[in-house]
């Protein structure tokens, strides 16, 4: 099976004033969400990856720059696009791919406002208690933007596999709450309990989808070593008791 690394973007402007930056355009990475999404990048240097998918908007692809900054091959090619349900996956390790699947979710009237002030509507309860009943006025609702973004990362994941065999790892560069949504579904929980996960700017989750399930294998880490991810097949089936666990990192003589 192949190897999806979920990546947030590094901390933006509109993080750092309590905004909900949604959709909105010219929304950027402050200078901490540059340094977090460069350590990002030096974590992912020790591992090959086959090829980085990205959000289209400008802070996922700041994040996606940075980590193909510290490949040690040549990731570095063409942007092309990729709609949802299309068949425009990635086919070549020098393909850096915009996907509209894993754009942030469309918050519609709430886009642009303060936290502070949306935590004061009735809607706010809805979405941190039942998120699977949230529609956002003028914009759409989480079960929806759980579904394309699922779906999106299967069918990405199934093409780099397809190209690359079961050993290829690969980045997803998203949002919060599309990468959380992503996560509870491998996780196998209802949306409404998505909000239980964190991910936070510029963390690592890893997930491997199976012939029989779904393995959750890292959520919101920002430290430790990576290049496990490039040493072995991975296999199929759950290890009973737990198995081994990694190889311990070593260094050159």
């Amino acid at each position: 099976m192949a190897t999806v690394i979920l990546v947030r973007h590094g901390r933006t402007t509109a993080n750092a004033d309590g905004m909900l930056a949604g959709r909105a355009p010219g929304v950027r990475l402050d200078h901490i969400g540059q340094e977090q999404a460069a350590l990002t990048g030096q974590r992912l240097a020790a591992v090959n990856l086959v090829g980085v998918v990205s959000s289209p908007l400008e802070r996922c692809r700041q994040t996606s720059q940075l980590i193909l900054d510290h490949q040690a091959g040549s990731l570095v090619g063409p942007i092309t696009s990729a709609t949802p349900g299309s068949e425009g996956s990635p086919r070549s390790p020098g393909t850096l791919v915009e996907e509209e699947g894993i754009t942030e979710c469309d918050y519609g009237e709430w886009q642009g406002r303060a936290l502070g002030d949306l935590a004061k509507e009735a809607l706010w309860s809805v979405v941190q208690t039942q998120p699977s009943a949230a529609v956002f006025p003028g914009g759409e609702s989480l079960a929806a933007m759980q579904a394309r973004s699922v779906a999106t990362i299967r069918r990405h994941d199934a093409a780099f596999e397809a190209q690359h065999g079961p050993g290829a790892v690969w980045v997803a560069v998203s949002h919060g709450d599309i990468i959380k949504s992503v996560l509870a579904d491998a996780l196998g929980m209802h949306l409404d309990l998505f909000q239980r996960i964190n991910v936070g700017p510029a963390s690592v989750s890893i997930v491997r989808y199976g012939v029989n399930r779904p393995s959750v294998h890292a959520i919101n880490t920002d430290a430790g070593d990576l290049s496990w991810l490039g040493a072995a097949t991975p296999s199929a089936d759950a290890q009973v008791g737990g198995g081994a666990g990694q190889a311990p990192h070593t260094s050159g003589p």
